[in-house]
């Protein structure tokens, strides 16, 4: 809890910061795709969710080229499993199991901006992320007393509340007027550090042969998400007399 306090007070001096100046405010939504490296053999499918973010960036009133901004946002991470059951006629069903993680992530980074057509710019970006962890639906898996739950799935306790990695992309900015306009975002978010952790574990009862024991080995889950966003920019223009 000190840590997520701590990042909010950063994220509010660094607005307070940025906005003695012009400054321009973007609020983000859209479609992410999730996918995430585990250490074993289980395979890892898409994960198809959705995101949501304010930033802050500086704006320089004669040279727009480039600038520096925050960003705090809440994001679905995680990843899938999905299976196909064939039946006598051609029938299919399809089963699907999520694992997903809701995190809160502030990012701090540079932009780099060059002229698109007569009034728009593209642009390009990267920085530092950490993401805290506000829930995860890991209880949920196992609701139906699933017996593969305990033995292949991540469990909440071994969940690691915070994560850090990086964030970069590019996109577009259309202005609508002087102060209103829209951007179009497509960017990647790789963690460097482990989303969960769990050490092996020996001398667990086997849920599908009572009488033995097996081992459950080590789990280590790193994200990866990839999100396009779409933007209304609000530009606060200051003028200096």
């Amino acid at each position: 809890m000190i840590r997520f306090v701590l990042c909010i007070s950063l994220f509010t001096a660094i607005i307070g910061q940025i906005a003695a100046q012009s400054t321009a405010y973007v609020i983000h939504v859209g479609p992410s795709l999730g996918v995430q490296k585990w250490d074993n053999s289980f395979e890892r499918q898409i994960l198809y969710k959705y995101h949501a973010a304010l930033s802050i960036e500086s704006v320089n009133n004669e040279n727009d080229n480039s600038s520096i901004y925050a960003q705090l946002g809440y994001h679905v991470r995680g990843s899938a499993t999905r299976f196909r059951f064939f039946f006598q006629g051609g029938g299919i069903q399809t089963f699907s199991q999520e694992f997903q993680f809701n995190n809160l992530s502030l990012i701090l980074g540079a932009k780099m901006k060059k002229p698109l057509g007569a009034r728009g710019k593209y642009f390009y970006f990267g920085g530092l992320r950490g993401d805290y962890n506000l829930s995860t639906n890991l209880n949920d898996l196992d609701q139906n007393n699933n017996p593969y739950a305990a033995i292949y799935y991540p469990q909440p306790g071994f969940v690691n509340k915070w994560t850090a990695g990086l964030s970069f992309g590019g996109g577009i900015e259309l202005p609508f007027s002087e102060l209103v306009g829209c951007q179009f975002m497509l960017s990647a978010h790789p963690d460097f550090l482990l989303q969960y952790r769990q050490p092996s574990i020996p001398n667990v009862i086997d849920p599908l042969n009572p009488g033995q024991n097996i081992t459950i080995p080590e789990r280590r889950i790193r994200n990866l998400t990839i999100e396009l966003s779409v933007g209304l920019r609000l530009l606060r223009k200051v003028v200096y007399e």
